[in-house]
């Protein structure tokens, strides 16, 4: 991590033990070398999304380690079983069933209205990361509450041919850079179906040009392959 861009030891909001963030700052800096870039753009104080890119099993981590702020990040069910579950759950990470979604969006929502901050993966599965599809839910969550959206850019997580279950070398280059937050409300409350449809098509958006420029700023290219298997 580069001088100067280490996370706000600051947690304005519920954001989960203050211990969890330590063990994703660890991962990023001592295991990883990662460089953050642009956390002065998450908004401090007040709901915040976070929606970031998905390439490998170690995003979700790293997400919450770099950002300036505690985060609840929701995590496939799926992790939730084990030593790795009693870490996730202690940590305040929130466990979402890609068959139904709702319950973990209710969850985040609650989080949002406490005037914390979420994060997640509009992809909803690893994958490119280039956010060509994204699931609705981030669009439902800022309507639903009126945070803004900051968009994410993971790179260096995996890489061509790494398949979606492998860990980063140690020391390896990582990415994290936060984007310009971005207000879907315009000054008006948000409702309806159009509105988290309008709010799907500009955070989608905002997304993918995210991810195309820091990639290209940073120099370290998305996977060009999909997942084969997703674990």
């Amino acid at each position: 991590m580069s001088p100067g861009t280490s996370p706000s030891d600051g947690d304005p909001g519920p954001g989960g033990p203050r211990w969890s963030r330590w063990v994703g700052r660890f991962l990023a800096r001592v295991v990883w070398s990662t460089t953050v870039v642009g956390a002065e753009r998450v908004p401090r104080q007040g709901p915040v999304i976070l929606a970031a890119n998905h390439i490998g099993v170690v995003d979700g981590p790293l997400v919450h380690g770099c950002a300036p702020r505690g985060t609840h990040v929701l995590v496939k069910v799926e992790m939730f079983r084990g030593p790795v579950g009693a870490v996730l759950r202690a940590a305040g990470q929130i466990p979402v069933d890609r068959r139904n979604g709702r319950p973990a969006l209710t969850a985040a929502l609650a989080v949002l209205r406490r005037g914390g901050a979420v994060g997640i993966f509009p992809e909803g599965v690893r994958g490119r990361g280039d956010a060509s599809s994204a699931r609705a839910g981030v669009a439902w969550l800022a309507v639903a509450s009126g945070a803004p959206v900051v968009p994410v850019a993971v790179l260096g997580t995996r890489r061509t041919g790494e398949s979606v279950g492998h860990l980063p070398g140690l020391r390896r280059r990582l990415v994290v850079e936060f984007g310009e937050p971005v207000s879907l409300t315009d000054g008006e409350p948000l409702a309806g179906r159009q509105a988290v449809a309008r709010a799907h098509e500009r955070v989608g958006a905002a997304l993918r040009t995210h991810v195309r420029a820091a990639s290209e700023r940073a120099g370290v290219p998305l996977p060009t392959d999909g997942p084969a298997a997703e674990i």
